[in-house]
């Protein structure tokens, strides 16, 4: 399974068999909205439409519940049989689990496997599995079924009793219940090599060949490709049994080297020159003029055998082209995930978690935060994660510790982890993503980043900022132009901050005020209040918001003029807003602040047709 299991339950007495669930397969709860307010990873209102979603996404859905309920709730939504991923439905307590769909597809291996964490029974109905403990149509991982269209007629004769030859090495095969015999009608080749499928029977590719790789910075991703499909080609090894790419440690960025990798649809990791050296006395073509340049007598060959291991061999020498080499190792067993040699590029994902609260926290910044090792952050932060945090490796930080903060979370991206940077609200709005790119600008100082941090692969994911949040609740105040400033003068000289406050206070913009005060900071609102009262009227509305998202949340609407700091502390967000911005109340006596942009007096509207009389 490449897709994060979805474990999703639609009452709270199945919450503690997802939670297990969860914590073994890595996978995430999903529960139903009005009867698990808490405790889950993802919420939904109607079951039918989120199992439809999942199951269109290719999520292995692991549902809790009657397998009656799945069967009525997935039904509108199926269609395509080779396409449908793992549906299995498991008993409250663990004791039956059954694979609904996709059971050639990872359900049967996930339902054995289930079955095993809890003494339970797993329902195979499959007829090969069942008759052989095998599905010939979906080989296990570190496996490809070349042709794949062949694989109906031929589990069907060897149901309808048929033997079958083995050739080549495949211990999933030659240890499963097939009846193999060496005059067997049906021909089962395992091979890397180039070959044909047998007329009447199954090709298994084995993914033990390894890609080793040396390219000049900034190579042509696709001369780098060409000169690894050349290789492969003259030395008669099929593509389909590629199962990794590696290099040298310093190329961990090098974007050709990854595209390679995502060609053949496998990992690149890497290794450290030390680890290359030694594999100096199994080099066919050692050089000199590469160890004088980066340390090693050999970057593709070395990578090749560090990742084949001292049991792999070399089966095909480096060849070069204008800008990169390529050589190709033999490994003893497939490529999987559980035994991928080297160093993984590290990955830092800055993501923005919003005030909090789950249902604010976007899918996008939960599946990184899912998919990471590690966590680094504030440590209120890392606790609003609740059960997302459940089995990472947490890194807490104080407030006022920024910088360390950062740079430990890019040196541990950068010994190959998958670090999650979380921050409240956005991570780019007077958070955590500015620092890092600042750092990486820097990285060449002499307070530098160590070299592995400097490679490390970013990706930033925004969040429901404080002040979208402080909006959203008071109604409309954001419906024109507005800024944000910090009035917290830790970074910024006060000065800078008087003068943008003037600024904003004369263009007339509706304005957020982020870190209004401290508890030693008690005098920059109010004065950001008083030159705001140079430019708008005393009865301008202002929003504070406090504790948004979370319990404890408070929106209180105060006119400019009665602002008072000492209703304000740093966990409040101010809002306010501009001459133009109104107040109105709903029937429900509810007041709510809006700016309005113009819509209503545009030409031809209804509200200019009602003012002029024109409407009845």
């Amino acid at each position: 399974m490449t897709k994060k299991p979805a474990i999703v339950i639609l009452s709270e007495a199945a919450l503690p068999m997802a939670q297990r669930l969860s914590t073994a397969l890595n996978g995430e709860v999903h529960g139903f909205a009005r009867r698990l307010p808490g405790g889950v990873d993802r919420r939904f209102e109607d079951a039918s439409a989120h199992l439809g979603a999942l199951f269109a996404d290719g999520r292995p859905i692991v549902a809790v519940m009657a397998a009656g309920a799945v069967i009525r709730l997935l039904a509108p939504h199926l269609n395509d049989k080779t396409t449908e991923p793992p549906v299995i439905a498991v008993a409250e307590d663990g004791s039956a689990v059954v694979p609904l769909l996709g059971g050639h597809h990872g359900a049967n291996d996930l339902a054995r496997e289930i079955a095993e964490l809890f003494d339970g029974f797993a329902a195979i109905t499959t007829a090969g599995d069942v008759k052989f403990g095998v599905a010939l149509d979906a080989p296990p991982e570190g496996w490809v079924l070349a042709n794949p269209d062949d694989a109906k007629q031929v589990m069907a004769d060897l149901v309808a009793g048929a033997d079958c030859r083995l050739e080549g090495e495949a211990a999933w095969l030659s240890g499963s219940g097939l009846a193999l015999s060496d005059e067997g009608e049906i021909t089962l080749v395992a091979s890397d090599r180039i070959c044909e499928p047998p007329s009447r029977g199954l090709l298994y590719h084995p993914k033990t060949l390894v890609l080793g790789i040396g390219c000049e910075r900034g190579c042509d991703p696709q001369e780098a490709l060409a000169l690894a499909l050349e290789s492969l080609a003259k030395a008669g090894l099929s593509e389909q049994s590629v199962g990794l790419v590696a290099s040298i440690d310093v190329k961990a960025d090098e974007a050709a080297l990854h595209q390679v990798a995502s060609h053949f649809g496998c990992p690149a990791r890497f290794f450290d020159a030390a680890r290359l050296e030694a594999e100096t006395p199994r080099l066919k073509n050692p050089s000199d003029i590469v160890f004088a340049e980066v340390g090693c007598h050999g970057v593709a060959e070395g990578a090749a055998l560090a990742a084949a291991d001292h049991t792999g061999e070399l089966v095909a020498e480096k060849r070069k082209s204008r800008r990169a080499t390529c050589a190709i190792a033999r490994a003893d067993e497939p490529f999987t995930r559980s035994n991928l040699p080297g160093r993984a590029r590290g990955k830092l994902m800055v993501v923005g978690i919003g005030p909090g609260s789950e249902g604010w926290r976007s899918p996008e910044v939960s599946q990184m935060v899912a998919a990471s090792t590690d966590l680094v952050g504030y440590s209120l932060y890392l606790d609003l994660l609740g059960p997302l945090a459940d089995g990472k490796a947490r890194h807490d930080f104080d407030l006022g510790k920024e910088e360390a903060r950062v740079r430990h979370a890019m040196e541990l991206a950068g010994e190959g982890r998958s670090v999650a940077l979380v921050c409240s609200g956005d991570a780019g709005i007077y958070a955590m993503a500015t620092l890092v790119f600042e750092l990486l600008d820097k990285a060449d100082g002499a307070d530098g980043l160590p070299d592995g941090a400097r490679r490390i692969e970013i990706e930033v994911s925004p969040g429901i900022s404080a002040l979208q949040a402080a909006a959203a609740r008071a109604g409309a105040p954001l419906g024109h132009d507005f800024c944000t400033i910090s009035l917290s003068d830790l970074l910024t000289p006060w000065e800078d901050i008087k003068r943008r406050v003037t600024a904003a206070g004369e263009g007339d913009f509706v304005i957020a005020f982020y870190n209004p005060v401290s508890k030693k900071r008690r005098t920059q609102l109010a004065w950001a209040r008083d030159k705001l009262l140079e430019h708008r009227p005393a009865s301008t509305p202002v929003i504070l918001a406090t504790n948004l998202g979370r319990e404890g949340e408070l929106i209180r609407l105060v006119p400019l003029g009665s602002l008072d700091v000492d209703d304000v502390d740093m966990l409040t967000v101010v809002v306010v807003g501009s001459s133009n911005s109104a107040t109105v109340s709903t029937g429900d006596g509810k007041s709510w602040v809006y700016t309005p942009r113009g819509y209503a007096r545009k030409e031809g509207s209804a509200m200019t047709n009602i003012v002029s009389g024109d409407a009845a």
